[in-house]
């Protein structure tokens, strides 16, 4: 039995004081109704109305459950309304998981558009830069620059393309000279990230070359292979947004 549902039938027909007449509000038929005072009644194992074939009224039981079910259908409409209005207001805490090369860049810019149109919400923003499980840590939205696809039960737009540049320092060009070719990068000290394939590929109009160097760095992020870079260490393949200012 629908408990709920019994409740509201029990508080129309002690309201009208008539089986015949709830029935035809709640467009129920006769049986359903006595059924459900019956089942309700069963239930509770008390007798909660007094009924002949003329008259109904309730019995001092079923004036105590009366005022407890108005009270728990009222509290239950009164969330069920603030839960509408909140999806409908955008208020509360968005809860965000960016790859910490995204934070320091776009987002930032991202988020304060977002908040001019909805200013009740707030952001817990958690950076990132190894992998991330976004169920278990409870996020709503993440941000991510994998090329690969991501788990099947989430939500996945494309937003943006993030183009990506071959980078060294003078100093260290200066050392071991400048590639020529793609190919040339074989012999250069490479900078890489742990967890992206250490295999980089290379496309023209005659088609597309894949190199694997000599790594002699790796790390689980790209800021960190930014300051090797900058450190005079070797070649890097990184994001432009990162080293645009460099």
């Amino acid at each position: 039995m629908n408990k709920l549902e019994a409740m509201r039938v029990f508080m129309r027909v002690a309201d009208l004081s008539s089986f015949s007449l709830a029935d035809k509000q709640l467009n129920k038929s006769p049986a359903a109704i006595t059924r459900n005072a019956a089942m309700l009644e069963e239930q509770l194992n008390v007798r909660l109305m007094n009924r002949s074939t003329r008259s109904l009224s309730l019995t001092e039981a079923g004036k105590v459950y009366l005022d407890v079910c108005r009270a728990v259908t009222r509290a239950l409409d009164e969330v069920e309304s603030s839960l509408v209005r909140t999806a409908h207001d955008h208020c509360g805490v968005l809860r965000i998981a960016s790859p910490a090369l995204y934070a320091t860049t776009g987002l930032a810019s991202l988020l304060a558009s977002y908040r001019a149109v909805t200013p009740r919400v707030d952001f817990e923003v958690t950076t990132y830069d190894g992998p991330i499980d976004v169920i278990e840590g409870g996020f709503d939205v993440c941000f991510s620059a994998d090329r690969y696809p991501v788990s099947s039960s989430l939500v996945c737009r494309s937003l943006m393309t993030i183009k990506e540049i071959l980078v060294a320092s003078p100093a260290y060009l200066a050392r071991r000279g400048e590639p020529a070719s793609p190919l040339s990068l074989q012999q250069h000290d490479l900078l890489t990230e742990r967890d992206r394939s250490r295999t980089w590929e290379f496309a023209d109009g005659i088609g597309v070359q894949k190199i694997t160097g000599n790594s002699i760095l790796s790390t689980t992020g790209s800021a960190a292979v930014r300051a090797a870079a900058l450190a005079n260490m070797g070649i890097a393949l990184l994001p432009i947004p990162l080293v645009a200012e460099d």
